[in-house]
This record gives structure tokens, C-alpha cells and sequence, in this order.
């Protein structure tokens, strides 16, 4: 063992260290790995950014934004509203979810597919009287398994492509993983249907509809000498900060406003409706130096209000200005005379909120909002939200108008776990949408053009036909898994360049493969299942895919079954909810545990094992 290959296997056991550690993003793991690479000599620095002009990495990005646009189109709430039994038994649910989930994961982006039924589980299981996990993990799992089945269908399969051309035996095409992919998929997905109902832990998670905000929200009125008096909302606020208190909204002369802005000045006579927990209530309104109030009246929102009953605007206005308030934005009217609701979102793993707090993202200000709690892992909390750090799967419940509500959700990228209308108002995007994807999945399949221009052509269709306007398209990029792959490929030619995948090779032949090419090619199915299951699938595929080609050629063998247990490997991770992003999207809504994976994923990847090396082996020939 040289110099090089030591220090590589230095960066790689500590990127894959820190992948499983989670503590930072995956880009900035792979980017760190990339940069070490760069400064030890490993990779040229020349050819440091190579990766961005990967055509595996442009074909990812194209799919995604082409997956977008068959969202925005309406294209696939077409296909679940003609094939999704509309009163259908839980089986027939399960399997109709479930399938759709697989079908639809083959040709786009496997999470935004789960996004996209996610609501529709949640709202069947609802109506069915289920926990929302008895249908969550099996359309997890299965648009995990259908992703497997092509080409475009998950970012391994691209990564285990782009290997293969650069070992000099070209790309596979469009369908080349169906054969064994789809084998291993229904094969899988029957398993999920005939024993998911006895291996998926039955959770059950406090529900909007079950949320009694009486037990958190209390309404106490400001009279004339109490402390609270003449403050603004946001030094009030500070003073109950420590109670884990806050100001939701503030009742004045019968009209309600909800999420008022942090310079509008409290007045004897207000109501303010403040959260906290029970056991702090007491605290925070001394705090503040006012008392309960006994009239529970629910003030009418502004619309229902008689005009002649209404405040006059003028007087309000300076009334206001006179009490000394500062001039307030237009959100802190985002709340008056219109519809309040409550409504529950799902974080993303790829959504911009993730690591900041409510106070951060200034959620009144910005969209007249309230947070009320969180959801986390089935428990659910309302202590220290304004400072509490939201995580992937978690489940916020919001409270204002629904417009604000939907705007955030767009914007931060939260799932609402609520039925969605289909979006039947655009039937020509939808038909001009699902036809450019035909068409790019064609070219390609057929060999018209490489994957990566076929799909890039589909993208400039998209936008030149306005299904997704142009400013937008970037929007649609999950621009952290674009930089993952793109500094990884370097880090991946570096291993084959020192001869460390070489290395790691002869290990797994002559230590544990005893120089059979069928228990190799099953270590290596194996050992890649297992790194997906903690770490990024497309990172796995990159770290394995050197090793695999190294292995098939110390055999003598072809490199292509190798390669395929490389790409079932890395697309099967159901182990934990951190392998995959489906996992950890479902782990909110399903009130489910980290350890709640394994009765379900263990005896499924060994189901995965099992049928997949002999067809891999009974497809690509050693």
C-alpha cells in the first residue's frame, strides 16, 4: 500500500464517516472530499470541476426539472385520479398507491412522486380510520422499487452508467435495468402487500383534527396599567420567551388578528391570545401583568362583520398612530377578513428550511403566519418553537389564511398533508408536458441521442412551451444532489487512478469471495445495500462502482453484472430513514421511529438478494 492510497482511504473513511454522521449536508461532505482530494495531488486541478459537465450529473438535472414540470402540469394527478380506486377497500388502496407509486418513480424523481400521493395516503388513511404509516411506508418503498427499473429512474443508475462509458463499454440504455429491475420490484412490492400489515409498526400521531389548541392557547386581556401596556408585540414576546411563550394573535375592538407584526403597540382593552405550555402559563402572564379572560367570545372575523358594526379605518389608523406605533407592513394584515386554517406540511430533506428556526425565517412577517407545533417522530412539541431547529420529516402544524399557508409550503419546500384538487385547469400543459417526456425517453431509448442531450432537449421544450416559466426551471433543480455527484466522480476516478479500488478488490476476493465471481457479485450487492442504508445512495453507487469494475477484472469477468449489483444495491435502502430521502419523508407523517425500518427493509432486502443476483446473473452473463 502506497502513500496515495493510503491518504485516499483516509478522505474516504471520513467522508463516509461523516455521511453517516449527518451533521453536515451531503454536498458539503462530498465538496470537502473533493477539495482534500485536490490539495494532497489526488485529483489534477485541472480537472477538479470536472464533474459538473458529467453526463450523468446533466442528465440528473433534466429529469428533475422535467419531473417538475409533470407535476405543475397536472400530467400526473391525471394518471392517479383515472387509476386510484375512489372507494376502494384499504387493500385496494394499498395496492392501487402503491403500484402508481413504482410506475410513476420509473420515468421521474421517486421523491417527488411520494410527494405527490403522499396527501392522497394520508387523506385515505384518515377516511379508513388507519395510522397514516400503514400506507406511508409501503408507497415509500415502493416508489423506491420502481426507481430501480430504468435508466432515468434514480441518480445510481445514471452514476453506474457514467462508470461504465468510461471503462470503455459505453452507457446502458434506457431500459437495460428493467430486466432485472423489474423482477426485483414486483417481487419486492409483493412481499410490502402480503406482509406490510404485519410488519409495518402501527404508530399513531397527534393529528391536526385531534390537536385541542384549548390546551395551549389561552386568551388574557390588558387593562389599563399592566405591564403589557404601550408594549410592542415583540417586547412583549421577549419578556415570555422564557416561558416558551408566544403571541399568536391579538383581539382588538371584536376583530381578530392573527400573526400581528412585531411593532404593533398593545392597548388596554386588547386580548391577546398567547401560546404556552400549561405549566408556564402562569409564569408568562405575570410576566406580562395581565389576567385570564373569562368571556371566551370568538370575535368575528372582519368579513362577517356588518359594515356599520365595523371600526372605522381612518379612526383606527389613528388611534394607532397616536398610541405610537410604528408604521407596520402589509403582513400583519394577512390575517383580517380572510378564511383561518389549520394545516399540516412535511418538510422535504431537500427543503430550504431545514437547520433554521420559525424566529429565523421570520414566519409573521413574511407570511403572516403562526407556527403552533411540531411533529417529530410521532411526538408532537410546542416548546421553544420559535427556536426550535426544523429537521427533514418533520410536520409543522401552521395556522393562517390558506393562501399564506400554500405560499409557504411552495416556497420552503414543504409537502401540505392535505388532499390536493387536481389540477385539471391546464389539460394541454399536461398533454404537451407527458409528450416531451415520451419523447426524450424515446430518443434515448432508442439511441437518437445520448441520455443527457435527449433529456436536455426536453428541457428547453419545457420552457419554451412555458409549462414551467424559464425563471423558474433552476427552481427545479435539487442543486445539493447536483453538487454530490458532480465532486464525488473525481473523488471515484482518484480511487481507480491510485489503485486503491484495485485494492479494496483483491480484499473482497481473496478474504470473503474466496475467488467465486457469484459470492463476489453477492458481496457486492450486499456491501453496497448496506452503505445506502446510512449514507447518500447516489454517494454509494460512486465509492462502489470503481471497486466493482476493479473486481470483475480481477475475475476475468464482464464488469457489467457487477456494475448491476452496484445499481440494485444502492436504490435498496430500507433499513433506516436516513438511507433514503422516501424514508425520511414518511417518518414524520407516520409518526414512525428511526428503528420502525428493519421489521419491514430486513426481510425485504434479503428478498432483494435473493432475486436479484440470479437474475442478474441469468441477464448479464459473467
Amino acid at each position: 500500500m502506497n502513500t496515495d492510497q493510503i491518504i485516499i482511504l483516509g478522505i474516504l473513511a471520513i467522508t463516509v464517516v461523516m455521511f453517516i454522521w449527518g451533521r453536515w449536508r451531503h454536498d458539503m461532505v462530498a465538496l470537502a472530499a473533493l477539495l482534500a482530494c485536490v490539495m494532497t495531488g489526488l485529483v489534477p486541478r485541472g480537472d477538479a470541476f470536472g464533474g459538473f459537465g458529467h453526463p450523468a450529473v446533466i442528465t440528473v438535472a433534466c429529469v428533475l426539472i422535467l419531473s417538475r414540470g409533470l407535476q405543475t402540469s397536472g400530467a400526473v394527478d391525471v394518471i392517479t385520479g383515472r387509476l386510484l380506486p375512489s372507494n376502494g377497500s384499504v387493500w385496494l388502496n394499498t395496492i392501487a398507491l402503491t403500484l402508481i407509486a413504482a410506475f410513476l418513480s420509473a420515468f421521474m424523481n421517486n421523491v417527488g412522486a411520494l410527494a405527490l400521493l403522499m396527501p392522497v395516503a394520508v387523506g385515505i388513511a384518515q377516511r379508513q380510520g388507519l395510522p397514516p404509516g400503514q400506507l406511508l411506508m409501503p408507497l415509500a418503498f415502493g416508489s423506491i422499487l420502481g426507481g430501480m427499473t430504468t435508466l432515468i429512474g434514480t441518480p445510481p443508475n445514471l452514476i453506474v452508467s457514467g462508470f461504465r462509458d468510461e471503462a470503455g463499454l459505453g452507457t446502458f440504455g434506457m431500459f437495460a435495468f428493467t430486466p432485472v429491475g423489474l423482477v426485483v420490484a414486483v417481487a419486492g412490492i409483493a412481499f410490502i402487500l402480503l406482509a406490510g400489515r404485519w410488519l409495518i409498526p402501527v404508530r399513531t400521531r397527534s393529528a391536526a383534527d385531534d390537536f385541542d389548541t384549548g390546551h395551549y392557547l389561552t386568551e388574557a386581556r390588558v387593562e389599563a396599567g399592566n405591564r403589557a401596556e404601550n408594549l410592542s408585540i415583540r417586547a412583549a414576546e421577549q419578556l415570555i420567551e422564557e416561558d416558551d411563550g408566544q403571541i399568536v394573535a391579538l383581539i382588538r375592538d371584536d376583530v381578530r388578528i392573527n400573526a400581528p407584526h412585531g411593532n404593533r403597540k398593545i392597548r388596554a382593552g386588547d386580548i391577546l391570545v398567547i401560546e404556552a405550555e400549561p405549566k408556564a402559563l402562569i409564569s408568562a402572564l405575570a410576566q406580562l401583568g395581565i389576567r385570564l379572560e373569562e368571556d371566551k367570545t370568538e370575535p368575528k372575523p372582519v368579513a362577517d362583520i356588518a359594515p356599520d358594526e365595523r371600526p372605522d379605518a381612518a379612526a383606527k389608523e389613528q388611534a394607532v398612530t397616536k398610541a405610537g406605533d410604528k408604521p407596520e407592513d402589509s403582513s400583519d394584515q394577512s390575517g383580517e377578513g380572510e378564511d383561518i386554517v389549520l394545516l399540516e406540511v412535511v418538510v422535504m430533506p431537500t427543503s430550504g428550511i431545514i437547520g433554521r428556526s420559525a424566529r429565523s425565517l421570520a414566519l409573521r412577517t413574511r407570511f403572516g403566519i403562526n407556527l403552533l407545533a411540531v411533529s417529530r417522530q410521532g411526538s408532537r412539541t410546542v416548546a421553544r418553537l420559535r427556536t426550535l431547529q426544523f429537521r427533514p420529516g418533520d410536520v409543522l402544524l401552521m395556522q393562517g389564511p390558506i393562501e399564506a399557508l400554500q405560499e409557504f409550503a411552495f416556497n420552503s419546500g414543504c409537502v401540505p398533508l392535505a388532499d390536493r384538487a387536481l389540477r385539471l385547469p391546464r389539460p394541454r400543459e399536461s398533454m404537451v408536458a407527458g409528450l416531451i417526456m415520451l419523447a426524450a425517453v424515446s430518443a434515448a431509448a432508442f439511441g437518437l441521442f445520448p441520455a443527457a442531450i435527449a433529456f436536455a432537449t426536453g428541457v428547453l421544450a419545457v420552457a419554451a412551451t412555458r409549462i414551467i416559466p424559464p425563471r423558474k426551471i433552476y427552481e427545479a433543480v435539487d442543486w445539493p444532489v447536483i453538487v454530490l455527484l458532480a465532486a464525488l466522480i473525481p473523488v471515484a476516478g482518484a480511487m481507480a487512478t491510485t489503485g486503491t479500488a484495485d485494492l479494496l478488490a483483491g480484499l473482497l476476493l481473496d478474504h470473503a469471495s474466496a475467488g467465486s465471481a457469484v459470492i463476489a457479485l453477492a458481496l457486492i450487492l450486499i456491501v453496497t445495500m448496506t452503505l445506502s442504508d446510512f449514507m447518500n445512495n447516489a454517494a454509494t453507487a460512486a465509492v462502489m462502482c470503481p471497486i466493482a469494475i476493479s473486481a470483475a477484472t480481477a475475475l476475468g469477468a464482464s464488469a457489467d453484472p457487477f456494475l448491476m449489483a452496484v445499481a440494485v444495491g444502492a436504490s435498496c435502502a430500507f433499513l433506516t430513514p436516513i438511507g433514503h430521502q422516501n424514508n425520511t419523508l414518511i417518518l414524520g407523517p407516520g409518526g414512525f421511529r428511526f428503528g420502525d425500518y428493519w421489521r419491514l427493509g430486513l426481510p425485504l432486502e434479503i428478498i432483494v438478494v435473493a432475486v436479484g443476483v440470479p437474475m442478474i446473473l441469468l441477464v448479464w452473463p459473467m
